[in-house]
């Protein structure tokens, strides 16, 4: 019974706040959890969707072998240092939707969606044609070997191809997250992972009619899935009834009073962006090093973790959402249960995540590979990535809850010491001066997580997140 008690203590919306910072009525727990939930779980699962569509394209053309599964790994930092800016971007238009939204400005929610529009649209544009020219220096600078360099290529430029409807669609999605519409972003998620799944059955192996095109063609798979998508988050804003909608009468114009607000948040972000890239390509080119056989193993076992990322990134996509809503609708009381309502969730789902991690290790990695030295490498990892889990989820929640604020600048600086310093640097140290090979990849990991959790931890409880303006 006293553990019961404990539990019920735990999950209590009144234990969550000290009464001093109170500013209104606080609804009640159930409703509380109820709500964060309704916003959360769709974008978890539109997260998931996300990670599996690199996660199937690893499984399937890990088929053809684990040159495949490295030409197709070797990519995915690079694609996302371009994409770079667009992912600062919509870490602006969510804030200030949300802030909009909770101060009931649907005008103002709806022109800031326009210029998100055309920022993304111009910036994807331009980084397509940058990775489509310069694709075989970016990924020979990223480690690719030579027995699988040409498979990279065209994989890589197939996607830049695809690029500018990967960002006009995930820029209509921040919106859609910042008014606490999730579901809209989840279903176009669903549609564009059967697309993928779909034409990588067809393209990859050669079914039916279809040419056998191998990596080329989980590309090509994975290009059409974002353009079906892309087409249906656009179609989503054509409803007059729905708070964002460009049916609405307003501006496209780029006025200072929409820009700033924008660039206050998307600015930080974006050196948060540049940091953490330069960081993760940094630790994969070290894992490159240790040869193609660890290194697909490496590239496995990061699509496992993305699982774990992706239930945190779902809550802290909602949390995002809800702070904003609350801190501009002036109750920064709200802000903070909603933050700590995110944690407390997030710490049930990464247990579940750790029993599953610890006791399917070897089923997961099979999934990818049936080689047996991969399977035995990565099972050792997979206990490495069960003991990462909460902290992952929960750095990101608290992550996820300063952005909303607009507390971009404290992110980017944990993100430069964290990842862009002691990752790489440990990383090293460990993988070759101490002979720890993969696990000493895997080990900085774990600590790089640890730090960051720490640090935001204590920003979040200070407060002073709750205070900014936008």
């Amino acid at each position: 019974m006293s553990a019961l008690k404990h539990a019920m203590n735990f999950f209590s919306v009144n234990g969550m706040i000290k009464s001093s910072l109170v500013s209104g009525e606080l609804p009640s727990s159930t409703s509380v959890y109820k709500k964060f939930f309704d916003v959360a779980w769709p974008s978890a699962l539109e997260s998931l969707l996300v990670g599996l569509i690199g996660s199937v394209d690893t499984i399937m053309v890990g088929t053809i072998g684990e040159e495949a599964i490295a030409a197709v790994g070797i990519t995915s930092q690079p694609k996302f240092i371009l994409l770079a800016m667009i992912f600062s971007l919509n870490v602006g238009i969510t804030a200030i939707v949300a802030r909009r939204k909770g101060q009931n400005d649907r005008a103002g929610a709806n022109h800031t969606l326009r210029v998100g529009i055309m920022l993304s649209a111009t910036i994807s544009f331009i980084m397509s044609i940058i990775g489509y020219t310069f694709a075989k220096p970016i990924l020979i600078f990223a480690g690719a070997e030579a027995s699988y360099l040409t498979d990279a290529i065209n994989y890589f430029r197939i996607l830049m191809i695809s690029i500018f409807f990967t960002s006009v669609n995930i820029t209509v999605n921040a919106a859609w997250r910042g008014s606490g519409k999730t579901k809209i972003s989840m279903y176009t998620n669903i549609i564009s992972n059967v697309v993928n799944i779909i034409f990588n059955y067809l393209l990859i192996n050669g079914i039916a009619f279809f040419p056998k095109l191998g990596v080329k063609g989980a590309a090509i798979a994975t290009s059409l899935g974002a353009i079906v998508a892309c087409f249906v988050s656009i179609s989503s804003l054509f409803r007059s009834d729905t708070f964002l909608s460009l049916r609405l009468k307003s501006s496209w114009k780029i006025h200072k009073n929409i820009i700033n607000p924008i660039f206050k948040v998307s600015g930080s972000a974006f050196v948060e962006q540049v940091f953490m890239r330069i960081g993760f390509l940094a630790y994969a080119i070290i894992v490159t090093n240790l040869g193609t056989t660890p290194y697909a193993t490496h590239v496995i076992c990061m699509n496992i973790l993305n699982l774990s990322f992706c239930f945190g990134d779902g809550f802290s996509i909602a949390a995002s959402s809800l702070v904003g809503q609350s801190l501009g609708a002036k109750r920064p009381d709200m802000a903070i249960i909603y933050g700590k309502a995110g944690q407390r969730l997030s710490f049930l789902v990464s247990t579940i995540l750790f029993m599953i991690f610890i006791s399917g290790r070897n089923s997961l990695v099979s999934l990818f590979s049936q080689k047996p030295e991969i399977i035995a490498l990565g099972a050792g990892i997979m206990v490495i990535i069960a003991f990462t889990t909460h902290a992952q989820t929960s750095q990101v929640v608290i992550s996820g809850c300063l952005r909303g604020a607009g507390d971009t600048v404290f992110v980017a600086i944990t993100s430069l010491i964290s990842v862009a310093i002691i990752r790489p640097i440990l990383t090293y140290v460990l993988c070759f001066p101490l002979s720890l090979g993969l696990y000493g990849a895997w080990i900085a990991l774990f600590f790089d997580q640890i730090f960051r959790l720490t640090l935001n931890f204590l920003r979040f409880s200070n407060g002073k997140w709750t205070k900014i303006a936008l």
